[in-house]
C-alpha cells in the first residue's frame, strides 16, 4: 500500500498543481480583436442609402478573403444597404448574422465591444469609423476621405494597451 501510495503522490501534486492554475490561467483573457473599414465604394443612384458599386463588390469580397482566417465571432454595421452589402461575403464566409449598430451612439458600441471578448468586424462611414477607432483607444491617423475606401483598421484590446494595425487593401 505504501508503494503504491509513493506512485501516486506525484500524481496527486499534478492534479492539485492544475486545480489552482487552471482559474488563474483562465483569468488570463484573450486579447479582444476589432476590425473596422468604412464601407466599400457606393454606387451614386441620387439617394440617401444607394448600393454598393461593382468596385464595391471586388472589395467586400476581398475584405471577406482577407478575414478568411480572422477567426470572427461577431459582425457590426450601420442599418445601411453599403454597410450590409460590405459585410455580406464575411457574414456569409463565417455564417455568422450581422448584427445592426446605431452610428450616432458610438459610445455604446465601444462599451459592447469592450465587453464582449472575441474577434469583431466593425462595417462603418468615413467619419464614424475614424471616431471608433479612438473611441476604442487606437490611432485612428488622419481623417478618412471621401473617396478613400482602403482602410482596415485592426484593434487589439487587452488591459494593458490598444495596439492600431493600419491596413491598406
Amino acid at each position: 500500500m505504501p508503494r503504491l501510495f509513493l506512485r501516486l503522490l506525484p500524481l496527486a501534486q499534478v492534479l492539485a498543481l492544475g486545480l489552482v492554475a487552471a482559474p488563474l490561467l483562465a483569468q488570463q483573457d484573450e486579447p479582444i480583436v476589432v476590425y473596422l473599414v468604412r464601407h466599400a465604394e457606393r454606387a451614386e443612384d441620387g439617394t440617401n442609402d444607394p448600393p454598393i458599386s461593382p468596385a464595391g463588390e471586388q472589395r467586400s469580397r476581398l475584405l471577406a478573403t482577407m478575414l478568411r482566417d480572422a477567426a470572427l465571432t461577431h459582425i457590426h454595421t450601420t442599418d445601411y444597404l453599403r454597410t450590409r452589402a460590405t459585410a455580406a461575403p464575411v457574414a456569409l464566409d463565417t455564417g455568422i448574422e450581422p448584427v445592426v449598430y446605431d452610428s450616432e451612439e458610438l459610445d455604446v458600441l465601444a462599451a459592447r465591444l469592450r465587453a464582449a471578448p472575441g474577434r469583431h468586424l466593425v462595417v462603418g462611414h468615413s467619419n464614424t469609423t475614424h471616431e471608433l477607432v479612438a473611441a476604442l483607444g487606437g490611432d485612428p491617423g488622419g481623417p478618412i476621405e471621401p473617396d478613400e475606401y482602403d482602410r482596415l483598421y485592426m484593434l487589439t484590446l487587452t488591459e494593458a494597451a490598444v495596439t492600431t494595425v493600419l491596413i491598406r487593401f
